[in-house]
């Protein structure tokens, strides 16, 4: 039932060439979100996985950028804020989106695509895409430092994390009467409040009026964002192999982003956040710290004081991953991103665990696997009664659950495609119907 449940979220949730996160709270196509939803759709539909990224570089910049949002004209103004009229940006293909980005994640979406069903030309088509994004990061968000910073929260992914409590000082709140559009979905106690959220829109505003060229209050080197950047070259490597491209300027990168990180954001056992104006390590007890454990070169002193921590701060051995440590003082297990549990960060966590400790990624992936089963596809979980919270019916929800039981399986039996599929029923024949395939 998890499994068809599960793709029927991710069926009632396409909208033709791609997958929003939810009808209710995010009616348009979110940049991370997408690659997390294309990861499951390769499991049972790789067509509509390389549909799903192809539509959202389809609003990629002249610059790289693969903006947040890319907003659904069919979408009125006033169903989300802030819209296509606040952020007042077009791509050169003519969709209105925003001017910010999130977590690079999406080589690695595209390599477990091709993975699913083998398509060189795909991998072609994409790659040079891929590139531009991390060439984006590297020209306007890199420091002399070789990491790179995230202009905004939003960027994070982790958008309310409370490391984020302590750069935002730097930022004036601007009361504007904002109608927070959140609020008529989802109960106030679960969401920002309208101070950060006041924060949030002014460094918007502040970045938009620059014409998203120049950083404003708030640059933060991010673990999680990094760690992404690093695995997305690594993928890079993977997909230049295969389309006879030259692998070793991605294979130098991520060594190098590696060191950096180790150098500049590592300390205690966990990984954590750089204020770049100030130079000041943002100590902090965030899940993000734990991410960088995806990174293939991760030295491993590093990698076993990570899962250590992981152990300590966040109870993997419980197979549920808070997105912010239970013992400090800012967790909150029901508000957003500041220790409600989430599936993109614990498959995240998951990816870095399963050659490293299959024991605790057997944990994680029946932790997941738990959380939906207890509250069904959720926008986040309660850490430790597994309640659901946020969105129902949302996307990477369910999508990376797909992922989860086609490799760990319900009962830690690995499903095949064939298998999954044919669990799947006539659920499956939806992907003959609607995929509208980009130029």
């Amino acid at each position: 039932m998890i499994l068809r449940d599960a793709l029927r979220v991710l069926i009632d949730n396409w909208d033709g060439s791609h997958t929003v996160p939810s009808r209710t709270l995010y009616p348009h196509q979110w940049s991370w979100d997408s690659a997390f939803i294309a990861i499951g759709h390769a499991r049972w539909s790789p067509r509509r996985a390389r549909t799903e990224l192809l539509s959202l570089f389809g609003a990629q910049w002249h610059d790289g950028r693969v903006p947040h949002i890319v907003f659904n004209p069919a979408v009125p103004e006033g169903a989300y804020f802030p819209g296509p009229g606040f952020w007042d940006a077009r791509s050169p293909s003519g969709w209105t989106t925003s001017g910010i980005v999130q977590p690079p994640v999406h080589a690695l979406a595209a390599w477990r695509v091709h993975l699913a069903e083998p398509d060189p030309a795909f991998l072609a088509r994409i790659y040079p895409r891929l590139v531009a994004q991390q060439e984006f990061l590297r020209a306007q968000r890199r420091g002399p430092d070789g990491l790179v910073s995230i202009v905004h929260p939003w960027e994070s992914g982790m958008d309310n994390s409370p490391s984020w409590d302590l750069p935002l000082t730097a930022v004036e709140p601007v009361p504007n009467g904002v109608a927070r559009r959140d609020l008529c979905h989802i109960d106030p106690a679960e969401r920002p409040t309208d101070r950060d959220y006041e924060r949030y829109i002014a460094l918007a505003r502040a970045y938009r009026d620059t014409g998203y060229s120049r950083a404003c209050a708030f640059q933060v080197e991010d673990p999680l964002f990094n760690a992404a950047y690093g695995i997305a070259e690594s993928t890079l490597a993977e997909i230049a192999r295969v389309i006879g491209r030259d692998p070793a300027p991605h294979h130098a990168e991520v060594e190098a982003v590696t060191a950096a990180m180790v150098e500049h954001l590592y300390q205690d056992g966990l990984f954590h956040s750089r204020d770049a104006i100030t130079g000041c390590l943002i100590r902090s007890g965030s899940a993000a710290g734990l991410v960088p454990l995806i990174l293939p070169g991760l030295p491993r002193d590093v990698a076993n004081a990570l899962i250590g921590t992981g152990l300590d701060l966040f109870g993997l051995k419980d197979g549920v991953l808070p997105s912010y440590s239970p013992a400090a003082p800012e967790f909150d297990p029901v508000r957003y991103w500041r220790g409600p549990s989430w599936i993109n960060v614990s498959w995240l966590v998951w990816q870095g665990l399963k050659a490293r400790r299959p024991d605790l990624a057997g944990a994680l992936a029946d932790g997941m696997i738990g959380a939906v089963g207890r509250s069904g596809f959720r926008e986040y979980f309660h850490p430790f009664t597994l309640e659901g919270h946020g969105s129902g019916d949302f996307s990477w929800s369910a999508a990376l659950i797909v992922d989860v039981i086609a490799e760990h399986g319900l009962e830690g039996v690995p499903l095949t495609a064939r298998e999954l599929g044919h669990q799947a029923g006539a659920l499956v024949e939806a992907d003959h119907v609607g995929d509208q395939v980009p130029a």
